[in-house]
């Protein structure tokens, strides 16, 4: 069995205010030691801390593990980079996260825009689900990892600046809010993107467990 994607769900786009608990079924247990393995990644001062490259090249997927090649990689890390923000205070620790939150985690690494206008396109066909659910599989068959079902938590945000807005100062509140996030502990990704020529523009988080956010769910799926 290997895991689906029903993003169903999130083309109502709802707002902050719906809350669906979380669910998991059937959850295979992963051997410790296999599972420190797989929470190495490269370290992430071998990844550029460039945005544009971090946002529309997933540029985190480096960190990922080349699996064709038996060369093994003297800089390792537990550290992942899971935003544009490549810098110390905003990784994610592997360490802490149960078996479906690592490989969904160290899977949404792949996650980088499909169009130019996500802005206002639907969620769903804005972003590479289809690369991230493709990492998901591969992690799940090198873990021998039975996934059934698990539910996670995204939240998306639209939004269109105003035309004297202080960039400087909304990057500053941006970075400090998120490296706040990541010491919270729950935020697998953050991902955000430039505004377009009306300064519209999308930004998504996607949670393992958090009040007001949207479900986003891998269900049960046959080859």
């Amino acid at each position: 069995m290997a895991p689906g994607l029903d993003l169903t769900v999130l083309a109502r786009e709802v707002g902050a205010d719906n809350t669906i608990p979380i669910s998991t079924n059937n959850v295979k247990t992963v051997a410790s030691t296999t599972l420190n393995s797989i929470s190495l990644v490269l370290d992430p001062s071998t990844v550029t801390q460039e945005f544009d490259e971090l946002r529309f090249e997933a540029a985190a997927s480096r960190q990922l593990p080349n699996p064709n090649t038996t060369n093994h990689p003297t800089a390792t890390s537990t550290q992942l980079i899971s935003s544009p923000y490549n810098n110390p205070g905003h990784y994610l620790d592997l360490t802490t996260l149960d078996t479906p939150n690592l490989i969904f985690a160290k899977a949404l690494t792949a996650l980088k825009p499909l169009r130019s206008d996500y802005a206002t396109a639907p969620y769903i066909s804005s972003l590479d689900f289809s690369s991230v659910l493709s990492l998901i599989r591969r992690f799940s068959n090198e873990l021998n990892y039975t996934w059934t079902s698990h539910t996670f938590y995204v939240v998306i945000f639209r939004s269109q600046l105003k035309p004297d807005i202080d960039n400087d100062l909304l990057y500053k509140l941006d970075y400090e809010s998120h490296r706040e996030a990541c010491e919270s502990g729950g935020l697998l990704k953050y991902w955000f993107g430039k505004t377009d020529g009306e300064r519209r523009n999308l930004a998504t988080c996607e949670f393992t467990v958090v009040d007001g956010a949207e479900e986003i769910r891998f269900e049960e799926w046959e080859e």
